[in-house]
């Protein structure tokens, strides 16, 4: 069975037609020859079985099963009532015969997005006109994206269509580890203006991962992957009765890039976990950010819990080093329990503080690694830890625990509800700082496969985790953003999104995550100084505004008139917390590069358009693009701050432009457009 329309705003696009699952086996490669996703023989050569379709709890399913040779392939795609230009998929592949198979890829989503040719002409340019959109990831780089043409050095004419087979390059990202978004993002988009059409998607894994554009004689192809053999040592044995389930990927539709970025938007926020937190977003304060630096104790906390209450905040992170009697806590973490060198007062006497300054108590924590020096690394068995050939996996001194054990599995609740317990602790900032590699090869039929099983199961724990704790609030802060995918974005509440110190350096990290994650879960540090200008304070602030607002800095070295500007900034970002919770992104000066002067991140809504912008150099005026708002008259006015010089806007209503000048010099400001009436013509 073939794939050859996709719906879109009730126009159909025909597209390029390609087999609705590829699977790779090791008795079945490739037709031709190559190492793509797609193209395998086994796909060319299944066949329609049956179908269903169900509707329940506003989702709808479809699932399509095809066979061959003792093999049936099930693809599933699953549409939310609240995001309807969204499709997620899986595949199942069973071995239903005598034959024992040995995958080596599966994809969860393979889907052609060119139009399809009527006239049949094979020297027709399919690729011409269309973009590629994706995200590179690094430690304080975080989310940097690229939009660029996608027929070039990629993608040149080939002449394909003289030799009668396939190209058999593809472009491809991946990940082969456990830090998911470390390198690669497992998000992106193709777009073509001509066609006023679009499609982004994600894939929803925490761990390996691939995804790939390639041309075909007929058109482009878009494939979705978890783990394979080529990039992330992956292979799982099936024997008769066998079944495998990749992991999901979602599609999501729109006539441009943003049309689509909103569906997935749309998809986001339907497919997230319940939880109080999602619509509350309380302002976190945390200890460490250029402030505390991991080194908390009852002298320095102390003042610092009283100014972020001052300031408003309502939960209260002590960030790393609370567990630490040495003054070398990297390689003895795991046992988590309570400084007494830090805290002569134990401590209860810290979390008593915060309680009473009215917030909530949080811990960092760093669950799934137990230090080398820890005592912890004895007490557990080897088989609690992702091995190779016996031997434990160290990277950085520290171990890393399987959470396929059940003793690891034990210590890890034993962990979270003895701090709940008797802390009383509201939230958690779970940290995670290494990247283990392939795998494990205990228990499993590759090492790819070892760390997939381990991934479902640290997602399965954190299932248990919340539903024990409904009311816990969980931080995926993973060293930056190094696992910021939606599968574990779909359970944690929100995700800081990098460990960037630099201020100056954030903007374009606060400006793209929309695109990777929810606004409402981006948490772009705020951090100001003490020894900061007026300006440069209000620069840090406004990078937290369009997010989920997180707070740090030396707040009780201030002074009382540099606080109230921080209170200010809680207070205004409060108040915008249901327009990040249900707004969409929007990028009016483009997507951000990273040494652009200026940056500016949209929020849209029903009448009205929030956009923050930082000014770091260069031209002192910008023209932003609003073209939702063409033929409207707008007002322009000012959230934050309120209490330095306005800068001067004009307004275009014919082209939907505003025109903003800055001051001069280092900046930033939070806007609000709000239409008045249509433009009389």
């Amino acid at each position: 069975m073939r794939v050859t329309d996709l719906s879109r705003a009730g126009l159909d696009l025909p597209v390029h037609a390609v087999p609705l699952v590829e699977v790779l086996t090791a008795d079945q490669g490739h037709l031709p020859s190559s190492d793509r996703l797609a193209h395998t023989e086994l796909g060319s050569e299944l066949r329609y079985i049956g179908h269903e379709t169900s509707v329940s709890e506003g989702r709808r399913t479809l699932t399509v099963r095809q066979g061959a040779d003792g093999v049936e392939a099930t693809a599933a795609f699953e549409i939310l009532d609240a995001a309807p230009a969204a499709v997620r998929t899986t595949v199942t592949v069973a071995a239903t015969g005598a034959r024992t198979l040995v995958l080596r890829s599966v994809a969860s989503l393979t889907t052609g997005f060119t139009r399809r040719d009527p006239s049949g002409d094979p020297k027709m340019d399919h690729l011409s006109g269309w973009e590629r959109i994706w995200g590179t990831g690094d430690w304080l780089g975080e989310g940097r994206w690229t939009r660029e043409p996608l027929r070039g050095p990629d993608f040149p004419r080939l002449a394909s269509e003289l030799t009668a087979q396939n190209p058999r390059g593809a472009w491809t990202r991946t990940s082969d580890g456990t830090w998911s978004t470390g390198r690669h993002l497992p998000v992106g988009a193709v777009a073509s203006a001509a066609d006023a059409f679009a499609l982004a998607f994600q894939i929803e894994h925490n761990g390996a991962w691939r995804w790939e554009l390639g041309e075909d004689i007929a058109g482009g192809y878009l494939s979705l992957s978890g783990p394979t053999d080529a990039d992330a040592a992956w292979t799982r044995v099936l024997r008769p009765g066998d079944a495998f389930t990749t992991v999901p990927a979602t599609l999501a539709a729109g006539a441009d890039l943003e049309g689509a970025l909103a569906a997935l938007t749309d998809f986001r926020r339907a497919a997230r976990r319940p939880h109080p937190d999602n619509a509350a977003m309380p302002v976190v304060f945390n200890d460490y950010m250029n402030t505390l630096n991991g080194d908390p104790t009852t002298a320095k906390l102390l003042p610092l819990i009283a100014a972020a209450a001052e300031t408003g905040a309502e939960i209260f992170c002590i960030d790393a080093g609370w567990y630490d009697d040495s003054g070398n806590w990297w390689d003895t973490v795991g046992e988590w329990t309570p400084s007494t060198t830090r805290f002569p007062g134990g401590l209860g006497e810290v979390v008593a503080a915060i309680k009473d300054a009215g917030m909530t108590p949080g811990l960092w924590l760093e669950p799934e690694v137990i230090g080398v020096r820890s005592p912890v690394a004895d007490a557990l068995p080897d088989e609690a830890f992702l091995l190779r050939h016996g031997q434990r996996v160290v990277e950085h001194h520290r171990y890393h625990l399987d959470l396929r054990h059940p003793a690891a599995v034990a210590h890890l609740n034993a962990v979270v509800d003895r701090l709940v317990a008797d802390f009383g602790v509201g939230f958690f900032k779970f940290d995670y700082n290494i990247d283990p590699g392939p795998g494990t090869d205990r228990d499993a039929d590759s090492v790819g496969d070892g760390l997939l099983s381990h991934n479902r199961a640290h997602l399965d724990w954190l299932d248990r985790l919340l539903d024990r704790h409904p009311g816990l609030v969980v931080e995926n802060c993973s060293s930056g953003a190094m696992r910021m995918d939606f599968a574990m974005l779909s359970r944690l509440a929100m995700q800081s999104t990098s460990d960037q110190q630099d201020f100056t350096k954030f903007p374009p990290i606060a400006a793209a995550a929309p695109i990777a994650l929810l606004p409402e879960q981006a948490a772009n540090w705020a951090y100001p100084q003490p020894g900061m200008s007026d300006e440069e304070v209000a620069f840090c602030l406004v990078t937290g505004l369009l997010g989920r607002f997180y707070v740090s800095g030396h707040l009780n070295e201030m002074t009382a008139e540099q606080r109230g500007t921080v209170a200010e900034a809680v207070r205004v970002a409060k108040s915008l917390r249901p327009a990040v919770a249900g707004w969409h992104p929007h990028w009016p000066a483009g997507l951000p590069g990273w040494d652009d002067p200026w940056t500016a991140l949209a929020l849209r809504g029903e009448g009205e358009d929030l956009v923050s912008l930082w000014h770091r150099g260069g031209p002192p005026a910008v023209d932003l693009a609003f073209p939702h708002l063409a033929g409207r008259d707008v007002t322009v006015s000012t959230v934050f701050p309120r209490d330095l010089p306005e800068w001067k806007t004009a307004w275009d209503a014919a082209s939907g432009t505003l025109t903003v000048h800055a001051g001069g010099g280092l900046a930033a400001r939070t806007l609000r457009l709000t239409i008045d009436s249509p433009t009389q013509k």
